[in-house]
């Protein structure tokens, strides 16, 4: 793998969408194999026993037996767009956007693609055209990676045949897309324990504010990555400029709901909306149906990146359950954590991002103004970039820009549809900058299964989940929580609220308009 970056003044070339041969330094990095991942894949193996490594012939170690997880790609630009709020008032942010998976980001699915989806290049009848898929439509299905063409030079020179695409762009095509393309959230994404993700990251400039030299990073909150290098903290780390890419690297841990943002001036980004969420699917979800769940945790042992032994390791974070059970993988269905005993179960999951916006903040951001740090206040509050009742909206959010087009500024829905029987997982994240946020659910209880993506379990193995009516979260901090339909007293056409009983929340800079408020659904 390598990386490529290259500090560029290019602003007016930026600005007028234009970026002449030569003077940029975009790539786009998915390898379709990998030293840990000798084969290439379209779909994740099933769980059935640690992998295991012994020396190769080069001398470094190889997957010798079962070879779990997969790899993953995914691109995003760093740059500006507009969102709108629960009043109608079209606010300006600094912000993500998708680059690769956009038919999946519009659909409310994460944009993360395996390498045989992500490596495909462009070809449809029309160019792409900023704002697509707002532009285009439902017909829209393309998720691969923007601006991705053959390797130019290698054709002509005979170095290589058939696709050769090998990293190299058309950064026309990733301006036109990536340009005044912010969503909030930003790009959802999510992986696999066991998973290798090359998230690239393409600075494409903030168009309304040509006088900032923004360097943007990608900053995984919590998220335990070994290598401070691609922590995207600037310090420890390097930081994105304006006509660059940087393919960062992680190797997927733990399971549970995590988050990412950008790491320069943090609180300024963070409050202008380069937010986003991240969550890891446990290798239970792999295990073969119908296998007995303590023991696939048993077999997890013997993988020393996430072996759990209370007796030594005070940290642990996944210990057995307190007594041996014969709960087997059920055929329908998925699990929040490898809890060994089924109890972490759902039928459907949503993803929940809590955030809040100062309106004045966005505004000086936006006009060359000095921003009031010390006087930040948050006045629109924000379920995945939307206030009740857009909360309920079906489908992606769009958002008129100062380019004349259309874009999905607010892709993420956060409307909740469960099925009388069923039970639905909610990844809640809070990404405020200025607010502690209460949530609290009337008529069907919420009961709380992980904090800040750890199963809420000793180190005896019991379970310490419990049943709220209500949860409060501060900025940095994570929830799993499951709604449960199961109880044969929930019938379909009941409808529930998720909402905040802090009063102020529940409008946006004025009265009679939304906040912090959703619904539920019995389907």
């Amino acid at each position: 793998m390598t990386t490529r970056r290259k500090v560029l003044h290019v602003s007016v070339f930026v600005l007028s969408g234009i970026l002449p041969a030569g003077s940029q330094s975009f790539r786009v990095q998915c390898p379709t194999t990998t030293i840990t991942h000798p084969t290439a894949a379209s779909a994740e193996p099933a769980y059935v026993g640690a992998t295991t490594f012994a020396l190769g012939p080069k001398g470094y170690l190889v997957p010798s037996i079962r070879v779990n997880g997969a790899i993953k790609c995914q691109q995003i630009s760093g740059g500006d767009g507009y969102a709108t709020m629960g009043d109608g008032t079209q606010t300006y942010m600094f912000s993500f956007g998708p680059l690769s998976g956009l038919a999946k980001i519009a659909a409310g699915q994460p944009g993360t693609d395996f390498p045989n989806e992500f490596n495909v290049q462009y070809t449809g009848s029309t160019p792409l055209a900023p704002g697509d898929p707002a532009t285009t439509g439902p017909s829209f299905s393309y998720n691969g990676a923007v601006g991705l063409v053959p390797d130019a030079d290698a054709v002509a020179n005979g170095l290589c045949t058939g696709t050769c695409l090998d990293g190299h762009v058309d950064p026309r095509q990733i301006m036109d897309v990536g340009v005044m393309n912010g969503n909030i959230p930003a790009p959802l994404m999510a992986i696999d324990e066991d998973d290798e993700f090359f998230l690239t990251l393409t600075n494409v400039g903030m168009i309304m504010r040509p006088d900032l030299f923004e360097q943007h990073t990608v900053h995984f909150h919590g998220y335990p990555n070994a290598s401070a290098f691609y922590d995207g903290v600037p310090d420890a780390s390097v930081a994105i400029n304006i006509g660059g890419s940087f393919t960062y690297y992680y190797l997927a841990p733990d399971a549970g709901t995590y988050f990412w943002h950008c790491h320069i001036t943090p609180p300024e980004h963070l409050q202008m909306g380069m937010v986003g969420q991240i969550y890891v699917r446990p290798r239970q979800d792999r295990v073969p149906v119908g296998s007995g769940l303590y023991a696939a945790l048993q077999t997890q042992q013997g993988d020393l990146r996430t072996a759990c032994n209370p007796a030594v390791d005070i940290l642990c974070t996944n210990p057995l359950p307190a007594t041996t059970n014969t709960i087997t993988r059920a055929s329908t269905g998925n699990y929040a954590y490898n809890d060994g005993d089924g109890s972490t179960y759902y039928d459907v999951e949503y993803p929940i991002q809590i955030h809040g916006f100062d309106p004045n903040f966005h505004f000086v951001g936006m006009t060359f103004n000095p921003e009031g740090f010390t006087d930040m206040k948050d006045k629109y509050f924000l379920l995945n970039g939307r206030s009740y009742p857009d909360t309920v909206s079906t489908g992606p959010m769009q958002t008129q820009s100062t380019d004349g087009a259309n874009h999905f500024s607010q892709p993420l829905p956060s409307i909740i549809n469960i099925k009388a029987g069923q039970k639905a997982l909610l990844r809640i994240s809070d990404l405020d900058v200025t607010e502690y946020q209460t949530l609290a659910s009337l008529g069907i209880p919420m009961k709380v299964v992980g904090y800040n993506a750890k199963l809420l379990r000793d180190q005896a193995g019991n379970n310490l989940y419990y049943t709220t009516n209500s949860i409060t979260l501060g900025g940095g901090e994570s929830l799993d929580v499951i709604l449960d339909a199961s109880d044969p007293s929930y019938v379909a056409g009941q409808v529930f609220y998720l909402y905040t009983p802090n009063l102020d929340h529940l409008a946006n800079d004025a009265e009679n308009f939304g906040g912090l408020m959703t619904e539920v659904h019995i389907n």
